[in-house]
Formats: C-alpha cells, sequence, structure tokens
C-alpha cells in the first residue's frame, strides 16, 4: 500500500485512535503544580461561586490573565463534575482541535497529501502532545492562535471565492479576538506583526485590501471588548494591573525572574519537533524558495507560516519573561512547512528522519539506568525507579517505530514511513507522560490528602504558612489561609489584605486561640518552619511529611 489516501479505513482509524487517546489520557495523571493546580483551583473557585466575571485563586482577585480558560474549565466541572480530566479537557480538546485545523488548512492550501502529513506532524510533535495533556494557558492560546493561521492562510489562498475570503476571515478576527480572552494582548499583537513582516518579506502588499478589517475589527471587539469592560467596572484597579503591569512590565522588565539565554527558544523548538527534527531546518529552508511549477502565486503560504514561526520566536527572545510555554503556538507553523516538505523531499531525508528516530530511543534506553539519579528531595529516587519502566517502555517503542519507518522509507514508501514515525512518536510520548504519575503525584502532595481530611472539621482553618501548594488546594477543594506569602498575590491581597495573616507571629497567636477554644486547624507549611514552632513551644503535631512540605496540627 503506497497511497495511504486511497485507503479510508486507515485513515479513520489513525483519526478516531488519535482522539481517543489524547481525551483518555487526560485523566491518568495528577495534576502537577504550579500551573495545573493553579488553573483548576481558579475555576473551581469560579464554579463554586457562581461570580464568571472577578478571576480568584485561593479566594483572592487573581488578574494576572483573562478568563477564557478559567471559564471553559468552570463549565466543564459544571457539566462532568470536579476532576483531573475535567480539568484538562479545555486544553486537551486545543491540542486535538489544532491538529484537525492545520491538517484542513494544508490540505486546503497545500494538496490533500500536504493536509495528511501536516495533522500527523502536528500530532505526534513531542512538545504539542505533551502540553496538551497539561491543564496550563499555553495551549488554549495556542489552539485560539492555530485558528488564527489556519483560517488566515485558507482565506488568502489564491483559489478562495470572494464568500470563502470574507467568512474564513471573520473566523480568523474571532480566533484573534478568542487568542486575547486567553493570555491577552499578545493574541493581537503577534498575528499582527506577522502580517506586517509578510507584507515587507512576500512584498504582498494588496494583502491589507484582503483582511475584511471593518467586519473582522467589529467582530474582534464583540467578542473580546465585553469582559474587559465588565471587570473593569467591577474592578477598577485591573485594567491597569493587567495591561500594564502584565504586558509591557513583563516584557521589558526582568523583575518577574523570568530571564533565560538567548537560544531557549531555539533548542525548544529543536526538542518540540521531535520525530521530526531530521527534516526541520531542510523545511524552512524550502519555504522561501519559489513554487516548484513556476507559477507566480499573489499569496506566499508557505513565507507566511515561516514568518510567523520566525516573529514569534523573536518575539519572545527579545522579552526578559522567557517561559518554555510561550514557544507552542509555533508548532502549527512548522508542522505545516515540515508537511509540505515531505511531500516534496528526497527519501535520503525520510531515511535521515527515521534514524534519528531510532537514535532518539536509543538515548532514552541508555538513561534508564541512571535515572534515580534525576531526585533532587530525599527519598524519591524510589519514584524515578518506578518511571524507569515506562521510560524503558518508550524507548522500545521509538526504535521499533523508527526502524519501521526506516524499513518503509528504504523502499520508497512515502505514507507509510510517515505514519510509522508519527505514531512512534505518538506512543513513545504519551508512554513518558503516564509513566510520571508517581512524580506527579509527589510533586503535588496529594499522598497526604487522606491524613490532612481525616482532622478537619467544617470549622477547621487551613493555613500555607512560608509556602502555598497550588495543586493541594484544588485537592481539597476549599482555599486556605496564607500566611507570610506573597509572591503572585501581591496585587490582590494589595485589594483584599484581610484574606491572609503578615507575619508567623500573628499566625501564632490565632493558632494558639483556637487550640485553647477547640477548634482543630490544619496548617501547610516547610519543615524548617514547622520544627522552629515546636521549639517555640508552640502547640503543633505533626499530621503528615514528605521531603517537600510537612503537615501540622494544633491538637
Amino acid at each position: 500500500m503506497r497511497d495511504a489516501l486511497s485507503n479510508r479505513a486507515l485513515l479513520w482509524s489513525l483519526l478516531i485512535g488519535f482522539i481517543l487517546v489524547s481525551l483518555f489520557v487526560l485523566g491518568v495523571r495528577t495534576l502537577v503544580p504550579p500551573d495545573e493546580g493553579r488553573y483548576a483551583e481558579m475555576a473551581r473557585e469560579m464554579f463554586a461561586s457562581g461570580d464568571w466575571i472577578t478571576t480568584r485563586l485561593n479566594g483572592i482577585k487573581y488578574f494576572e490573565k483573562p478568563p477564557l480558560q478559567t471559564w471553559m474549565n468552570a463549565l466543564t466541572f459544571t457539566v462532568f463534575g470536579v476532576g483531573d480530566w475535567q480539568a484538562r479537557l479545555w486544553t486537551g480538546l486545543c491540542g486535538v482541535s489544532g491538529v484537525l485545523m492545520t491538517g484542513y488548512a494544508g490540505a486546503r492550501v497545500y494538496g490533500a497529501r500536504t493536509g495528511l502529513y501536516a495533522a500527523l506532524v502536528l500530532g505526534s510533535s513531542f512538545y504539542w502532545i505533551a502540553c496538551s495533556q497539561i491543564n496550563s494557558l499555553d495551549m488554549g492560546l495556542s489552539g485560539m492562535m492555530t485558528l488564527t493561521l489556519c483560517a488566515l492562510l485558507v482565506a488568502q489562498r489564491d483559489a478562495a471565492t470572494p464568500a470563502e475570503r470574507r467568512n474564513w476571515m471573520l473566523l480568523c478576527w474571532a480566533g484573534m479576538a478568542l487568542a486575547v480572552l486567553s493570555k491577552g494582548l499578545i493574541g493581537l499583537i503577534l498575528p499582527g506583526g506577522v502580517l506586517v513582516v509578510y507584507t515587507l518579506a512576500a512584498r504582498d502588499w494588496r494583502i491589507w485590501t484582503r483582511l475584511h478589517m471593518c467586519k473582522g475589527l467589529l467582530l474582534f471587539f464583540a467578542i473580546a471588548a465585553p469582559w474587559f469592560v465588565l471587570v473593569g467596572l467591577k474592578n477598577p484597579e485591573q485594567p491597569h494591573f493587567f495591561f500594564i503591569h502584565e504586558h509591557f512590565d513583563r516584557f521589558l522588565l526582568k523583575e518577574h525572574h523570568r530571564e533565560a539565554s538567548w537560544w531557549i527558544f531555539l533548542a525548544l523548538l529543536a526538542a518540540g519537533c521531535v520525530p521530526w527534527l531530521g527534516v526541520l531546518l531542510q523545511s524552512l529552508a524550502q519555504a522561501v524558495k519559489p513554487p516548484a511549477d513556476g507559477l507566480r502565486q499573489r499569496f506566499r503560504p508557505s513565507i507566511m507560516a515561516l514568518v510567523w514561526l520566525v516573529f514569534i520566536i523573536a518575539f519572545f527572545t527579545k522579552s526578559s519573561s522567557k517561559l518554555p510555554g510561550y514557544i507552542l503556538p509555533v508548532f502549527p507553523a512548522a508542522a505545516l512547512l515540515i508537511a509540505h516538505y515531505l511531500e516534496l523531499g528526497t527519501r535520503r531525508s525520510r531515511l535521515l528522519n527515521a534514524s534519528l528516530m531510532v537514535l532518539l530511543g536509543a538515548v532514552l534506553l541508555g538513561i534508564v539506568p541512571f535515572m534515580t539519579r534525576l531526585a533532587k528531595h530525599a527519598g524519591e529516587d524510589v519514584l524515578y525507579a518506578q518511571y524507569q519502566q515506562w521510560v524503558l517502555a518508550a524507548g522500545v517503542f521509538g526504535v521499533a517505530g523508527g526502524i519501521l519507518a526506516l524499513l518503509y522509507a528504504r523502499r520508497d514508501q512515502r505514507d507509510l514511513a510517515v505514519i510509522a514515525l508519527a505514531v512512534a512518536g505518538f506512543g513513545t510520548t504519551h508512554l513518558m507522560l503516564a509513566g510520571f504519575e508517581p512524580i506527579g503525584q509527589a510533586r503535588a502532595g496529594v499522598r497526604m490528602l487522606p491524613a490532612i481530611q481525616a482532622g478537619l472539621t467544617p470549622q477547621s482553618t487551613i493555613y500555607s504558612v512560608g509556602i502555598y501548594e497550588q495543586s493541594l488546594t484544588f485537592y481539597l477543594q476549599r482555599p486556605v489561609t496564607l500566611v507570610d506569602y506573597l509572591d503572585e498575590f501581591s496585587f490582590g491581597l494589595e485589594q483584599q489584605p484581610a484574606l491572609a495573616i503578615p507575619t508567623v507571629d500573628a499566625f501564632v497567636v490565632q493558632w494558639r486561640a483556637h487550640a485553647a477554644a477547640g477548634v482543630r486547624d490544619i496548617a501547610i507549611t516547610r519543615a524548617d518552619v514547622a520544627a522552629k514552632l515546636q521549639r517555640d513551644g508552640v502547640p503543633v503535631r505533626i499530621v503528615a511529611s514528605d521531603a517537600r512540605r510537612t503537615v501540622i496540627a494544633n491538637f
């Protein structure tokens, strides 16, 4: 079978298998702090309070990001109940829909085979899969940015009819609005910057006449503006904090301590493209070549995709704040370019790519004996020992899939080689993610839950002294009282100082008073803080402890 496009049973099997596995594994792991716990707890509090305008974390106003993901998670909790897979459902759906949109755009712009390859490439890229299984804002933003990019490509292709161009451009504007509601102004700034650079690079000046800007801007503001107006009216302090501090200050200043080397996003692009790293550079180089048929194109989709990738990397490289998830929106563009190259590229390039997958699998096998050395906390080496069997399985799967892709490539069975490599990347990544669960449980502290809940009464207060446990708070399903802790709560506590206790001394006074009155309280803290309280004669009983935290009671 050399032509997979004619085999509908195979294509439907790949699609159904991809969707089912992607959604099923959303619930196999504990929510790992900080991001997963934070955004799950924000949604749980929105769901519990019924306030869909003012976003809160631990009961405190929290305006660092817009509410789209919080809305979607709270809606999921409303429909399906509160839980792990429910908290990840939005990001999972964004990951799946991003693959489908990229495949559709590839088919409409380049042809059916490129569309198939684009979906296979993105759906098996390590970073895209991993982020679609993590409850963070990056995949939600990337899903909306993918909608923006794909709608723009389909709308601007030379074969588009006037009605198609209008409808797809309106969808593009809607995608930008949803991207703004996902993570802020970058949902507009990044596509706008890409469009300017593309115009200069491709000399496609007339594209500005094909954007349906008047209708698009009306739709954009109709979607994006209402929440900003409502939250600003209800919370007058929000606009300055959100637009100035969270955008311009974060981009220009280093106060958030999120600096990194200039090359970090290039390294993440390379690692995130696995198992397609072997054709990444060739794909980027091909994008600047003129069409193979020699026909002059008004719209240059490959240039647009390349500019999308390069501009976003350059933008965040310039930023003083660099987090790994910032790079995620470039992967659909990379998938389109890689897919286009896979269709036109040589057999030698496919052999190289498959060989790199075999090598990667071998590297995973090689690190298995040394994995216990990765433990950074006492007693957690046993968790990495449990993880070894999963990494071993991932390595075997990667080697086997790479060898199969290599055999197909040698026979010049292009479709099967691409499918085999995609399945290898997809399976290898999911095995590594699933096996991380014991380590994730340790990071979240969920093994302490029975001991904590056993001592709680409706009158109990849970304190968090000197630390804040993002995931543990979600699993306790109630906010904690912060003690001697600010960090991301600094702005919210300026507005609501009564929701926290500023010093450990003030906490001790309340802790003692509750103990004397027979009120059973719990506190989550560090081992050194618990030991000091005991030395000072404070009524403290250690309820549970691990290498990361200690839970104490006043009874």
